[in-house]
């Protein structure tokens, strides 16, 4: 989306992975490893780019795309979409097992394990629904007021 060349979930790699290398002719595009300090869970991951690893590291949607479309983002024109699809607020590296289990869910179904990343997430996936006038369930909304009252 920010036209560098480089395909979105590279850019979430560079951004969010520390002592990244990249594949040799890629123009910094492609990254092949890195070290993700993961939110989710609090765990440091190694990255490194291969079909047997690369899945230890997924690019999560903050708001997942099945929930969007549940909540207002049917709506969206294809453009639209794409935006969101690829809107770095909403995207974000995390352990591959924990965005596995996350799935779809919404605040009310699914917090990170790591509860000291709950207020950040929770304000971020609050920010992209508010950016995208995406609704939200009274479930959700007590959870999302049961996490940010904790918040300093």
């Amino acid at each position: 989306m920010d036209r560098n060349g480089c395909d979105t979930r590279n850019d979430i790699l560079a951004r969010d992975l520390t002592g990244e290398t990249f594949k040799p002719g890629t123009r910094d595009c492609v990254v092949a490893t890195g070290i993700l300090a993961d939110k989710y869970t609090g765990a440091t991951i190694r990255f490194v780019r291969g079909p047997d690893s690369s899945s230890a590291v997924q690019i999560d949607h903050i708001v997942p795309l099945s929930l969007a479309w549940q909540t207002g983002a049917q709506q969206f024109s294809a453009e639209q979409r794409k935006q969101f699809a690829n809107d770095p607020l909403n995207l974000m590296a995390a352990d591959g097992a924990a965005n596995s289990a996350k799935g779809d869910s919404d605040a009310a179904s699914w917090l990170p394990p790591n509860k000291s990343f709950r207020c950040e997430y929770t304000a971020r996936m609050t920010a992209v629904k508010a950016r995208y006038k995406l609704w939200v369930t009274q479930p959700e909304r007590d959870a999302i007021q049961r996490v940010l009252a904790t918040c300093a």
